[in-house]
């Protein structure tokens, strides 16, 4: 992937990563996308965003210690989510991705334990080197600054589709909160709202070769003249 690419063809290629390739992103790559990302919109420029980058050997530690955690029951989530919640056309939405998800790696709805493992390869970072954590300071109801938080992640995976890399936004991640913020020694004042696995993408794998359909502008935007 060149750094040339237009505008249009970053945002069109960008999509979830599912199955990562196991090499490291190049140091200087990856502060690359970091630098890029640093250049997202904020309210009042307050730039909240924490972000905590994971690999190596403290990676590996961090998904040990997530999957301990699922395995205890132990979910500490700092804000609420639940697909449940999703009223009408957002739910059907959702179980379309679902579906499209588990059919593109041959997991029928029936298989509850293939389905499980397919979901806890959330907490393996779906084989990413890397991780992004990002947390944010607690301001009123935290809507603007969580507002802030998805223009800085979404810069953040344009980029990294920009420099040929990959990335999925895991809101599962958040739900272990308590366990991720122990295990990097953050300060409990700042709250996860979700992560961000990123590497290489394994383009040949199953996972990453289906595309989710996005809705027409006549369901999402209305012209006022």
């Amino acid at each position: 992937m060149s750094d040339v690419m237009l505008f249009r063809d970053v945002v069109r290629e960008r999509h979830s990563v599912r199955h990562f390739l196991p090499q490291p992103v190049p140091d200087a790559i990856l502060r690359a996308v970091l630098e890029d990302a640093q250049r997202a919109p904020s309210n009042c420029n307050t730039q909240p965003w924490q972000t905590h980058i994971v690999s190596g050997a403290k990676r590996d530690a961090l998904s040990k210690a997530i999957l301990a955690a699922d395995d205890a029951g132990q979910l500490t989530p700092d804000f609420s989510f639940d697909t449940g919640d999703f009223p009408g056309i957002y739910r059907e939405r959702s179980k379309e991705q679902g579906a499209a998800y588990y059919q593109a790696i041959g997991v029928k709805r029936e298989d509850y334990d293939q389905r499980r493992h397919a979901s806890r390869r959330n907490l393996e970072f779906f084989g990413a080197p890397h991780v992004a954590l990002l947390f944010m300071p607690q301001v009123g109801d935290n809507v603007r600054v969580a507002g802030d938080i998805g223009m800085y992640a979404q810069t953040l995976l344009l980029s990294l589709t920009a420099h040929g890399l990959g990335g999925i936004p895991q809101t599962m991640l958040g739900f272990y909160a308590d366990t991720i913020r122990e295990t990097l020694s953050i300060d409990p004042a700042m709250k996860l709202l979700f992560g961000i696995s990123l590497g290489y993408p394994d383009r040949d794998h199953p996972a990453n070769q289906y595309r989710i359909q996005k809705a027409p502008l006549g369901e999402s935007v209305t012209f006022h003249q």
